[in-house]
Order: structure tokens, then C-alpha cells, then sequence
């Protein structure tokens, strides 16, 4: 089928929208129809270089919600009308990650850079008679989409899709590196460096997990407000600033957990987010900087002798199939806020001015809607 995507056609390039074509779905694979798909920064990587990839174009979007609209052969557990949420991860269940518990380093994410779908490995989209690489194999910049039934979890029809398209990555990832990563336990002061929808996840998921105070970072004033309306109890315009007020609130102990949340992470900084942590405390660090650079500056004798851990994070340490579910169930009983995570809403054609609200702080979560316009 023919319609709309918005893609990069290289480095340091707009998004453009343009007419895509869309294979049908092969065995094991499932059409959905997108209502709304989220922006989240990981797609502004594809711009920058960050994440180097073997070709272009890209389909950027790995956030989305809608129903499924067709089936391919032998995918038995979903059925055509089912709402359903798009994983940036799949999730097998029988690799060996996915058996030993990490249902998130499922050796299916392998490819999610390569454009080769799951089943075949072939490609699944076209532009101007190009291959064309869907982001995290989904691609949700444009109103349909293919994709393999492990990159999708069936969700409660009754939940709106504006928020659901969110816990596909960014509300899943923060929530997940609070509770599961950091394991934030009740009574523990929580750190949260960055406020944008990752950031705002993480800070609800430690105030849930029992965190007696829950610092947020971050240089934008507006950002700052939002963290004290999500409920942290204080909010920093940079770390050195939080480290000192910190120490004096906790009376030199500081933060058992903090959380890196920023959109592009640099080396140098981890130091500073280790200063803000506690003795035997852990830093987990969810941001992603460019998947190149080696560089960190880090004292390995304080790490050694204050037994600090530095822990990575992807999406949140989760399970997909599980975590979506039960963040969304949280979200039903008025125990997550997401609602006021979704700050503004955009058209497909208004990409690239949505992407310039989230770099200049102006977002904590933007969303695209789809219209009957955007599947002509």
C-alpha cells in the first residue's frame, strides 16, 4: 500500500514527508493502522549521526498506538480490531535473554538498525524505489505500519491512544529505571538528571516506589516547574547545584539512586552524576549520547572505595509484554500521570516543528495524530 512517512534522507537533514510504500504482512507479521505516535529523542539520534546506520533513508518513529487492521499467516494470539501498542524492543520469549529474565536484550533487537524485517529479512518499505530503514523495524512516522507480533502488545481498548503510544519506549523506559534498574526501595533520596518524558516517568516511578525525596535536574525553568507538579520535592538548574543543596538536605549522604535521563549523554558528565551519589549507592544511566564515543571521565578509586555502582539501563529493564500492560493499568487507576505528559500535539507535516519544541525545552512528551488526511 501507498501513504505518508516522514524520513532522513541523510545527516544533519530535516524530516521530510514523502510517499511510502508499505508491504503487506508476511507469516508472523501484523498491519496497524496508527492513531498517534509519539516524539521521542531517540529518533533525533537518526539526524545527528549518533546512531550510525547502514543506509538511507530512515522512517523515524518508534512510538505508536492503534489497531490492528490485518494479519499475516500464523499469528494466533492477536486478531484484527485488537488496540495495541508498538515495543520498540521485541520480545521473543525464547532466546536466551528473553529465558534467563531480560525479555528487553531479546536477541531479536539486534537488528533494529538494519531495516531487514524479522521474518524474512527483507524490506518492508520503499521510497522513490529505495529501501527504506523503519526505525527500531517499526517506523511509526507514518499512519500504517508492518511489523513483526513481537514488536506489539495488545492493550485495553478503553485506554486513550495519545497516551498509550507514550508507554511503547519513553513512559516505560523511566518508569522501568526507577523500579526495576535502580530499584528505588522506600525511604531512599532519588536523583532524576533531566525532566523530559523519560525524566517525568522516572520521577513518578520513584515517588510509587516509596522514594522519601526525589531531586530533579534540569536548565530549563519551565521543565523545573513541571518535575515539582509530577512531585519531586526539590529541582535544580544544573548538577553542581543539586550536588550542593543535596549534600546539605541529606546531610552529606546523598542520593541512594540517581537516574540520568538527559537527551544526549557525554562521558565527562559522569563523574558529576557520580558525586551526586551515595556510598554503595548506584547511578543508572538511561541516556543515550553517540554509540561511538568511549570516552568517560570517571575516579575508579572512588568508585572502588565508596562501592558505588554505574548501571546501564534499556528500556527501563523490562518486559514488554508485561510492563506495558501493568504501566497502563497504573495510568486506569490514577497511580501514573500521563495525561500531562503529552504537552502538545502536532500534524505528520509538522515534524520538524515538534522536534524543535522538545530541543528547546518546550515539551515534556509531543505527539503526532493521524487523520484521514495523513492515509490518503
Amino acid at each position: 500500500m501507498k501513504t505518508k512517512g516522514a524520513l532522513v534522507w541523510d545527516v544533519n537533514e530535516p524530516w521530510t514527508v514523502d510517499e511510502i510504500e508499505i508491504g503487506d504482512p508476511r507469516r508472523g507479521e501484523v498491519k496497524v493502522q496508527l492513531e498517534t505516535a509519539g516524539l521521542c529523542h531517540s529518533d533525533h539520534h537518526l539526524l545527528t549521526g549518533d546512531f550510525p546506520i547502514p543506509s538511507f533513508p530512515v522512517l523515524g518513529g518508534h512510538e505508536g498506538a492503534g489497531t490492528i487492521v490485518e494479519l499475516g499467516p500464523g499469528v494466533e494470539h492477536l486478531a484484527v480490531g485488537d488496540h495495541v501498542v508498538m515495543s520498540f524492543i521485541p520480545s521473543c520469549g525464547t532466546c536466551k535473554p528473553c529465558q534467563v529474565g531480560l525479555r528487553n536484550l531479546c536477541d531479536l533487537g539486534m537488528g533494529l538498525l538494519s531495516g531487514a524485517s524479522v521474518c524474512d529479512g527483507s524490506f518492508r518499505v520503499k521510497a522513490r524505489g529505495r529501501d527504506v530503514i523503519p526505525m527500531s523495524l517499526l517506523g511509526t512516522f507514518a499512519p500504517y505500519v508492518v511489523v513483526h507480533h513481537t514488536s506489539v502488545v495488545k492493550v485495553d481498548p478503553a485506554l486513550p491512544f495519545d497516551v498509550a503510544c507514550l508507554v511503547g519506549c519513553g513512559v516505560t523506559t523511566g518508569y522501568g529505571s526507577a523500579v526495576r534498574s535502580a530499584a528505588v526501595a522506600p525511604g531512599e533520596d532519588v536523583a532524576i538528571v533531566g525532566i523530559g518524558g523519560v525524566g517525568v516517568a522516572a520521577l513518578q516511578g520513584a515517588r510509587i516506589a516509596g522514594a522519601r525525596r526525589v531531586f530533579a535536574i534540569d536548565p530549563v525553568e519551565w521543565k523545573r516547574e513541571q518535575a515539582l507538579k509530577f512531585g519531586a520535592t526539590e529541582a535544580f538548574a544544573d548538577v553542581g547545584g543539586a550536588a550542593a543543596a543535596i549534600a546539605e538536605i541529606t546531610w552529606g549522604a546523598m542520593c541512594r539512586k540517581v537516574i540520568v535521563t538527559v537527551g544526549h549523554c557525554e562521558g565527562r558528565d559522569v563523574e558529576a552524576w557520580m558525586g551526586l551519589t551515595a556510598k554503595g549507592g548506584t547511578c543508572v544511566v538511561t541516556a543515550m549520547g553517540n554509540v561511538m564515543a568511549t570516552d568517560v571521565t570517571l575516579n575508579l578509586a572512588g568508585l572502588t572505595l565508596l562501592q558505588k555502582s554505574l548501571q546501564g539501563s534499556l528500556f527501563g529493564g523490562g518486559n514488554p509484554q508485561h510492563d506495558i500492560p501493568a504501566i497502563l493499568e497504573l495510568y486506569r487507576l490514577g497511580q501514573i500521570n500521563l495525561d500531562d505528559m503529552v504537552t502538545r500535539e502536532y500534524t505528520l507535516e509538522q515534524i520538524n516543528d515538534g522536534y524543535r519544541d522538545m530541543l528547546e525545552g518546550r515539551n515534556i512528551r509531543g505527539i503526532i495524530r493521524y487523520t484521514d488526511a495523513d492515509r490518503a
